[in-house]
C-alpha cells in the first residue's frame, strides 16, 4: 500500500519514536524510506563580528543535521533497510513548510512523524510542526506519540 514513506527527523526522543515506527511500517510494506532533515533557526545578524558567529553556527547546524540522519539511517540499516537520506536549509520558515514541501516533491506516499503531543499554552508558545504538516499536506499522515504524554 505504501512505496515510500518520508520521516522526518531532528535527533529528538519524540522524532525516534516516529522513526522506529517508519522502520517497522516500511519492513512490512517493502516500502521506501526517506529520512528528512530540516536546518531550521533563525538567525540575527547584528554587526560583522556576529556575521561570522552566524556563519560557524549555521556550520553547525549543518553538521549536526548530517549527523542525525546517519544515526537514523544506520538504525533503519540495522533494521535490513536501505533509507534514502536527504536535507535541506530552511532559515524563514516552519519546518513544517519544508516537510510539506518534501513530501509532494519526492513523492512521498506517507509522512510518519514524532510528536510531542503538546495542548494549550505549550503549543501555542512552542508551535507544532506536526500540526502544520497534517493542516496542510496532501499526503496522508501518521503522527507517533511517544509513551508519554505532554500536558
Amino acid at each position: 500500500m505504501y512505496k515510500r514513506i518520508l520521516v522526518p527527523v531532528d535527533g529528538s526522543e519524540t522524532a525516534m519514536f516516529g522513526l522506529h515506527e517508519a522502520i517497522r511500517l516500511a519492513k512490512n510494506q517493502r516500502a521506501t524510506l526517506r529520512l528528512f532533515h530540516v536546518v531550521n533557526d533563525f538567525l540575527m545578524i547584528a554587526s560583522p563580528e556576529a556575521a561570522v558567529f552566524s556563519h560557524e553556527l549555521l556550520k553547525n547546524f549543518r553538521d549536526r543535521g548530517e549527523a542525525v540522519l546517519a544515526d537514523a539511517a544506520s538504525l533503519a540499516r540495522k533494521q535490513g533497510l536501505e533509507p534514502e537520506t536527504k536535507w535541506v536549509e530552511a532559515l524563514s520558515g516552519p519546518a513544517g513548510a519544508a516537510i510539506v514541501e518534501q513530501a509532494t516533491s519526492w513523492p512521498a506516499d506517507l509522512i510518519v512523524l514524532g510528536t510531542h503531543g503538546r495542548r494549550g499554552f505549550r503549543r501555542l508558545v512552542m508551535g507544532s510542526d506536526a500540526e502544520y504538516v497534517v493542516r496542510t499536506t496532501p499526503v496522508p499522515v501518521l503522527l507517533v506519540r511517544g509513551t508519554k504524554a505532554v500536558p
